[in-house]
């Protein structure tokens, strides 16, 4: 057995710094009672980095969504990796990690499996969902993949692709039941106020196409209930700073607060919320708050969408459960008259079968994920 490894990882934004960070934290644990030391390396977010891994590059640049704003960023995108490719070729890792970004992951994991580098993929591209046929990219492009969701392990099986379930970390660091009272005073908050919650996105892309319908519904929000106040999460400074412009534009007389990071008291400490599609969907119902999931692309890339996607839902609490758990507004849907309605239904009344719902998902993700992925990965790494 070395005493030395080295892990290559690649995340491409906050969902995937989060379960990289937790898998580092997992896996160091588990070679330390061997008396292993390890090195990670690659491209992750500011949690990876607390756990002392080695970041060639910003994992913002790789946080693009919608095929048409790809497209901008393409050269950049292949340079990128064209020079992780070649550093890896030079200095070869025991493993390479793909973390979510399945479009700039897979090849790289191609070509480095190709040249003896063992590969595995941590959370399934949704290819259950659309573009089925990239289940053969990932066949020949990775040794094992890990899946967060319980239903993406079947549609593997199907196609004799090595995987593994290991549950989702968010489920396993939420708590069964969050506190509003405890939140709301994390954030310095009134204990008694009603609060709706802001989470427009963390990538660029999304802020800018849903922040001002979601200044424009809160407007209307506070002019129906003029005793509730708001509050936004944002994930860094400057998408701070951008949510902050837009609401002063749209509703200058709103009382809104706009908070760094934070993201997770924020919605703990809301009624309700209003959330672009993605992970933090995910993470609301972990923390069982209802909320209208809305999320906008490119008139080009949402005609591009609509005639590949094989769905009826696109939120995870939804796909998760194969029903509509929560409200969901796509594109045109997505306007402050819509989002107001859909929250009225919901903000002042707890919906019980909704709330057993949310219950069910965190169960079925609570999987110890950090825990399971980093045994996976050190039997793949030790079995021959």
């Amino acid at each position: 057995m070395p005493k030395q490894l080295t892990i290559a990882l690649v995340a491409g934004e906050r969902s995937g710094d989060i379960i990289g960070a937790n898998f580092i934290s997992a896996f160091k644990q588990q070679m330390a009672s061997l008396n292993v030391e390890v090195k990670f390396e690659g491209i992750g977010g500011p949690l990876m980095l607390d756990q002392g891994m080695q970041s060639f590059f910003d994992m913002e640049e790789l946080a693009v969504m919608g095929l048409v704003e790809v497209l901008g960023r393409l050269p950049r995108l292949l340079k990128i990796r064209k020079q992780l490719f070649q550093h890896w070729q030079q200095n070869p890792p025991d493993l390479f990690m793909g973390i979510d970004a399945p479009d700039f992951n897979l090849t790289l994991e191609e070509k480095l499996k190709n040249i003896g580098i063992k590969t595995v993929h941590y959370v399934s591209p949704s290819i259950w969902a659309w573009r089925q046929k990239r289940v053969f990219k990932v066949k020949r492009a990775v040794d094992m993949v890990l899946t967060l969701l319980p239903f993406e392990n079947q549609f593997y099986h199907k196609y004799q692709v090595p995987c593994a379930f290991v549950g989702h970390t968010l489920a396993d660091q939420i708590p069964m039941h969050t506190d509003k009272v405890q939140c709301k005073r994390a954030l310095g908050l009134q204990p008694e106020q009603d609060y709706i919650a802001i989470l427009p996105g963390s990538r660029s892309s999304e802020v800018a196409m849903l922040t001002e319908d979601f200044a424009k519904a809160c407007a209307k929000l506070a002019n129906s209930n003029p005793n509730l106040k708001f509050i936004a999460a944002a994930v860094n400074e400057s998408k701070q700073a951008y949510i902050q412009d837009i609401f002063k534009q749209i509703a200058p007389k709103l009382d809104i607060q706009v908070v760094l990071g934070q993201s997770r008291e924020v919605m703990g400490a809301a009624n309700a919320i209003m959330i672009a599609s993605g992970t933090a969907t995910l993470e609301a119902a972990l923390i069982k708050r209802p909320m209208v999931v809305c999320y906008r692309f490119k008139a080009l890339s949402y005609q591009i969408f609509k005639r590949l996607v094989k769905v009826k839902f696109f939120s995870l609490p939804n796909l998760i459960m194969d029903k509509a758990v929560v409200a969901e507004l796509l594109q045109h849907q997505v306007t402050p008259e819509n989002i107001v309605a859909e929250l009225n239904k919901v903000m002042f009344d707890e919906n019980q079968q909704q709330m057993a719902d949310f219950h069910s998902i965190h169960q079925q993700l609570k999987q110890d994920a950090g825990v399971k992925a980093a045994q996976t990965i050190k039997n793949l790494l030790y079995a021959s």
